[in-house]
Order: structure tokens, then sequence, then C-alpha cells
């Protein structure tokens, strides 16, 4: 009869299916966002912005995925909760608001993922305030 003790010693398997769990986690953040933004509709609208639209739903993925209780947002520290709940909230015209926002900045960003984070955060609270200064601006007669 053997008597020894054993350590517990985490095998490559665990690991691996520690691993696939996350993998599994993300994957199904990345089809919720996308479902949630309209991605499928983005891709026809956006073409030529794709490669901006997978940065921001990976950034979205990301920031919903983070195990922090707290997340940085245009220097402001959030609750993760109130963070991954706006973020899970975006649509199509939020995306599509960042995007146009991204296109019409002509200043330098020093740090585009903090730039991207405060830009979609700030998106479901700014939008129809920027769209409704644009129409002011474009057509002031309209302006009552």
């Amino acid at each position: 009869m053997n008597d020894n003790k054993s350590n517990h010693i985490i095998s490559v398997d665990e690991k691996r299916c520690d691993s696939d769990n996350r993998s599994e986690d993300y994957q199904a953040y990345e089809n919720l966002v996308k479902e949630t933004i309209d991605y499928e509709s983005l891709e026809i609208t956006h073409h030529d912005d794709m490669r901006q639209v997978d940065e921001v739903v990976n950034l979205i993925v990301e920031t919903v995925m983070c195990k922090n209780d707290k997340i940085l947002i245009a220097s402001n520290w959030y609750p993760a909760s109130l963070v991954k709940k706006k973020f899970l909230m975006l649509t199509y015209s939020h995306i599509e608001y960042v995007l146009h926002c991204m296109r019409g900045n002509t200043t330098k960003v020093k740090n585009i993922k903090k730039y991207l984070l405060a830009a979609l955060f700030n998106a479901p609270s700014t939008m129809n305030g920027y769209y409704q200064a644009e129409v002011n601006h474009d057509m002031p007669g309209l302006v009552r």
C-alpha cells in the first residue's frame, strides 16, 4: 500500500481547460457584441472601416471580460459593472458615431486605446447632443 501524499499539480489539461473556458467566454461575448451592434450591417455600410470596427469590437469584449472591480476611463475610475453595462448596451448607432468622431478628429491621439474607451463609454450620453449641435451649426434656421 502506498501512503505517499501528493501535491496537487495543475496538469496541462487543466490549464487548457481554463484557457478553453476563457476563449469560449471571449467568443460568446464577441458574438453578443456583434449581434448588439449589428455587425453585419456595419460590414455593408462601413466596409472601408472594418479594421477599425474589429478593433472596437475587440476593445469592448476585452473591457467586458476585465476582472477588475474598477475600470479607468478618461482619467476617472468607474465601477466595472457600470462600464460593462454601458459597453454591452452599445448599438450600431453608437459605433457609427464613434467612427464618425474618429474620422473627424484632427488632433494627435497619444493613447488610442484610452481615446476609444472614452469615446465608447461616453457615446450613449453624448451622441444625440453631438448630432443636434451639428444640425444647429449646419442649419441655423431650424434652431428654435
